[in-house]
């Protein structure tokens, strides 16, 4: 039985992948810090095989023992918390994630996928679609730490380690481990305990959108692969027509969620991020991957989900779901520093 690593196992896109790598008869592997411990659940949600409770910077050699390939997901997730401290996101974000595959390679883990972002590709033309070789422009530490960390990973392979980037595009979705500090999901969390969504922007700004278990998904797909179909290679994750203008969000939220009101203000003007995704090269290229999302039935799922957990607006406002208030709040009590490390 092939053993699979998970960084970030507990999550919002790594339940979904451990679920799915167990069921497909894998050994799983899952090591996170646990900043979002039981006290972070949604709802209960299948445990890997074995768990290690550990700071991705803090990885040994011993933690990489007889293990096939090392999905790599976990960092700190979104561009707010990058700008909490920037130095800190390039120490987790990027030197943790190329020590790791260094250790990979010298411990023969046979294949590295990393976690990488549609927002490499940063500020676009929002009318041409981005295949995997355009330019990067990042604008946040987020973003410049994947850049950083592809162009450093991608040098490491060679014919005994496969190394292989998922770019995915804005996740959305439900999940054991919720997060509301995504565009989809807030929009229904206002629409569920406001009754209401308005949007400040002039709402035109374009935003690839993917599943979170549809990332999920890619990554078993790339596991799955023969290693000369995915070595090397980066991977827009998402699908054609999955790119949505932010009003269009918001007119769907409000079409399946009842008595909402949808507000498009156009106060702040346009929002200069804005960028469409072409997501044809993994259609093509990685078979094995089939997404099983869209955009409408999503936030379907989203909405009956909420309904189904008794969402309000103390959970909506709280820390639980939110990774800015969740490390502010562990950090404030002093239960983690102020490198993230726990004391």
């Amino acid at each position: 039985m092939k053993k699979i690593i998970v960084t970030g196992h507990s999550g919002f896109i790594g339940v979904h992948l451990v679920r799915l790598l167990k069921e497909q008869g894998y050994y799983v592997i899952g090591i996170d810090t646990n900043y979002f411990g039981e006290e972070c659940n949604f709802f209960d949600y299948t445990k890997p095989d074995k768990e290690i409770i550990k700071d991705i910077r803090n990885i040994e050699e011993k933690d990489l023992e007889d293990v096939y390939a090392v999905c790599h997901l976990a960092g700190l997730s979104n561009d707010p918390m990058g700008e909490l401290n920037e130095e800190l996101t390039y120490d987790i974000n990027y030197r943790a994630s190329t020590r790791l595959a260094e250790l990979s390679k010298k411990m023969s883990v046979e294949k590295f996928i990393f976690s990488s972002s549609c927002s490499m590709y940063g500020i676009a033309d929002g009318d041409v679609a981005l295949d995997e070789n355009a330019k990067f422009a990042p604008v946040t530490a987020y973003a410049i730490s994947k850049v950083k960390t592809e162009m450093d990973v991608k040098l490491m392979g060679d014919e005994n380690f496969s190394v292989s980037f998922l770019r995915n595009a804005t996740a959305y979705g439900i999940s054991p481990k919720l997060r509301l500090d995504l565009v989809v999901n807030n929009l229904v969390g206002w629409a569920v305990t406001t009754g209401s969504i308005r949007i400040m922007s002039d709402g035109t700004p374009w935003r690839p959108l993917v599943h979170s278990e549809d990332i999920a998904r890619a990554f078993v797909a790339v596991i799955n692969a023969p290693k000369n179909e995915v070595s090397g290679k980066s991977f827009n994750v998402g699908q054609n027509g999955e790119n949505y203008q932010i009003k269009d969000i918001a007119q769907m939220v409000g079409e399946i969620i009842p008595n909402c009101n949808v507000e498009i203000t156009g106060e702040h003007g346009s929002d200069s991020r804005s960028y469409k995704v072409n997501f044809s090269k993994i259609a093509t290229e990685l078979p094995g991957f089939k997404p099983k999302w869209k955009l409408h039935q999503g936030i379907e799922e989203i909405y009956n989900s909420y309904k189904e957990h008794k969402f309000n607006e103390q959970m909506f406002n709280g820390r639980y779901f939110t990774r800015l208030k969740q490390l502010e709040y562990l950090n404030n009590n002093d239960l983690i520093n102020d490198s993230l490390y726990w004391n």
